[in-house]
């Protein structure tokens, strides 16, 4: 008797399936499901009808992921509103909805919150390799030249209070 390997097949495996076990890593969007589908070799018709039954069930819903999308960058490795903003759109998510979940969301805020892990790990430098790593990094999530030399003003006083401008200037 022949054995076979029911994780090999694939004659029976159906779009909604395939679908359901994408999800069931992370939240998705609609882009990225039917960009999966097609990738699986599915029809459009399948997929569509697949997409639509996810719609209805809520397994699937732009406006939620992004929030998730959002509020995950954010408690992990916050960026701009204008990187999100682009991820965001690169994963098929429309303007509007884009734009409603940042609105809440000052980049200020955003950029300090980027800024604090590291602080601590380059206060050993020199005040000036120090305002170079911050500036660098905040640019590099996505924050604009103004809003980094903003963050590097507030971040003076702990300089001057720690007493690293003292120490560099000897």
């Amino acid at each position: 008797m022949k054995k076979t390997n029911r994780f090999s097949e694939k004659n029976n495996q159906t779009p909604l399936n395939s679908a359901l076990r994408y999800l069931a890593h992370q939240p998705r969007s609609i882009r990225q499901m039917n960009e999966y589908l097609v990738k699986k070799g599915f029809d459009e018709d399948m997929i569509n009808k697949t997409i639509e039954k996810l719609l209805e069930q809520k397994y699937l819903d732009d406006e939620i992921f992004t929030r998730t999308f959002v509020d995950n960058r954010i408690n992990h490795k916050p960026k701009s509103k204008f990187a999100l903003a682009y991820e965001l759109n690169k994963k098929g998510i429309k303007s509007a909805v884009i734009e409603d979940v940042l609105k809440n969301y000052d980049d200020q805020a955003l950029a300090l919150k980027a800024i604090e892990p590291k602080i601590k790990l380059w206060l050993r430098l020199d005040f000036e390799k120090f305002k170079k790593k911050v500036l660098n990094f905040l640019q590099y999530r996505g924050f604009t030249y103004e809003i980094a030399i903003s963050i590097l003003n507030k971040l003076t006083p702990l300089e001057e209070h720690l007493g690293l401008k003292d120490k560099n200037e000897n």
